[in-house]
């Protein structure tokens, strides 16, 4: 019922503003992100956001691209500086959530459309400048984390996606 309820958001808002692929929608804008698992499925790699200050899933602003699934990789790639990135291309979570304002840039928000990534064996990983940190976290780290419920409710649906 929530992603029902989120879809049907997202849905509407893209109706009423047909620039939300582009960050000049003040109001808000498409986002697109990844959590990328390593090649085990056993560990999630985060970001410690360097504007936010949170441990989050990678990804970003689609910027244009109305393939989510290729921006969320394009994000992926970039943020994680991991070369090879493969990514199932069916959504697995949906998220709506407000960004607070900063200087030049008024609150608005963000909807965000959120893919499974994996990343291959041996990967390392190189932050860019969009991030503080990057760190891979075992399901057993979660509960030592801040992270926000929408996080948390990602790993819970990534996971069991990967049990094998």
């Amino acid at each position: 019922a929530e992603q029902a309820r989120a879809r049907a958001f997202l849905l509407d808002w893209i109706d009423g503003h047909p620039d939300a692929l582009l960050r000049t929608c003040l109001d808000g804008h498409l986002t697109a992100s990844a959590l990328v698992l390593d090649a085990a499925g056993e560990r999630a790699l985060l970001t410690l956001h360097r504007k936010l200050g949170r441990w989050l899933q990678l990804g970003g602003h689609c910027d244009g691209d109305g393939n989510l699934a290729a921006a969320a990789l394009r994000e992926a790639l970039e943020e994680s500086g991991i070369a090879t990135l493969a990514i199932d291309p069916t959504p697995i979570d949906l998220d709506a959530h407000r960004i607070p304002a900063r200087p030049g840039e008024p609150e608005h928000w963000h909807l965000d459309t959120r893919f499974l990534v994996r990343a291959p064996a041996g990967a390392r990983e190189a932050a860019s400048e969009e991030s503080l940190a990057l760190r891979w976290f075992a399901r057993a780290d979660l509960s030592s984390l801040a992270v926000d419920d929408s996080v948390l409710r990602l790993f819970r649906k990534a996971w069991p996606m990967v049990i094998r």
